[in-house]
């Protein structure tokens, strides 16, 4: 894997945004029915925020940057074909609606 990648993972992980920093609070230490995350994992050239390997299950924390970015439509693509399922959620989401959050999550791993 590329270091550079690698070294921007780590980056990201000990100075996440603040939305993903709340997700992460939900999702870390399986607290979410013993689901095992990692965050900020690098899948090919990509970072995503977090992976339950177990389920092919990414979910992402997406501020306005990330409204119609062509590049995230690539990034899904590659990923699909890399058998993962993708889940988006926008940070007002994350923030105001945790329990939708949570729920769906929940509906993609069952």
């Amino acid at each position: 894997m590329d270091e550079w990648l690698q070294q921007r993972a780590k980056e990201m992980r000990h100075d996440p945004v603040l939305y993903e920093r709340r997700l992460w609070k939900l999702l870390r230490d399986r607290r979410l029915e013993g689901l095992k995350f990692r965050r900020q994992v690098v899948i090919g050239r990509y970072i995503a925020d977090f992976v339950c390997l177990r389920h092919r299950l990414i979910v992402e924390a997406d501020g306005p940057t990330h409204d119609a970015s062509l590049h995230d439509v690539e990034r899904d693509a590659f990923l699909r074909e890399q058998d993962f399922r993708i889940l988006r959620f926008p940070n007002t989401d994350v923030e105001n609606r945790r329990h939708e959050v949570v729920a769906a999550i929940l509906a993609a791993v069952s």
